[in-house]
């Protein structure tokens, strides 16, 4: 595959309950696909290599404190839907065994628990890491986004009034995505195994590779826009 053929496609993944979903975008012919993988290196791994892999989970961890990305996005979201941004997990709680564990762990480091939300996806968030430490420079492509971050800017800067989980909610992030790509989802929704997933993992998906393609073209902004990186030189930044 030529770097030509690599900067077609972009692709947006959300992580869900028996792995990761993705939608593939072929920059050139608009053309669209949806896909599953249960790990995330099978979705590196993924022919033809996109250009952008623009993913919903923690990048880049820190050894304590909170980050100031997931700060920025849960202001710029206001309430209610900034509480949809989870703290980053410290570094040191993703070797933890259970949620009591990460709290001690966290507690010593910094003075506060992890929240049972955030302990939810340290697994996912911890096989991306693992991948990512070992080899910083594959964040050159894959890119941490937040669908609620892409939604609300797709939005026209206004975030959705409804949760991700009503059916109102559901129904505007559909529209939003409609907007953009027209009547899709059926069809991506088709390509897909029939469990393991849910109908929002999909919207979720989409909203992220609407960033992807933002990426791709040159047009995201990062929060925030110097972003720091942490001890194994990854940014800590969500881009959208």
């Amino acid at each position: 595959m030529s770097s030509k053929g690599r900067r077609r496609h972009v692709i947006g993944v959300d992580g869900c309950r028996d792995g990761w979903l993705y939608v593939r975008r072929d920059l050139h012919s608009e053309g669209l696909a949806a896909g599953f993988v249960t790990s995330f290196a099978k979705l590196v791994h993924l022919r033809p290599q996109p250009a952008v892999l623009a993913i919903d989970v923690a990048i880049g961890l820190p050894s304590a404190g909170a980050r100031d990305c997931d700060h920025l996005a849960r202001s710029l979201l206001g309430r209610p839907r900034g509480t949809s941004v989870f703290p980053a997990p410290i570094r040191p709680a993703l070797a933890a065994r259970s949620w009591e564990e990460a709290c001690r762990v966290t507690e010593r480091a910094d003075g506060r628990r992890i929240s049972k939300q955030t302990w939810a996806i340290v697994r996912k968030i911890g096989e991306v890491d693992s991948l990512l430490a070992n080899s910083p420079s594959l964040q050159r492509r894959v890119r941490e986004v937040h669908p609620e971050v892409s939604f609300f800017l797709m939005n026209g800067g206004k975030p959705i009034r409804h949760g991700k989980k009503e059916r109102a909610g559901l129904r505007a992030r559909a529209q939003l995505i409609g907007r953009w790509l027209g009547d899709v989802l059926d069809g991506l929704r088709a390509q897909l195994p029939p469990a393991g997933w849910a109908y929002e993992d999909l919207l979720d998906a989409c909203a992220a590779l609407w960033s992807a393609s933002r990426i791709a073209e040159g047009k995201a902004i990062s929060l925030p826009q110097h972003p720091p990186v942490d001890a194994s030189g990854l940014r800590m930044e969500i881009v959208a």
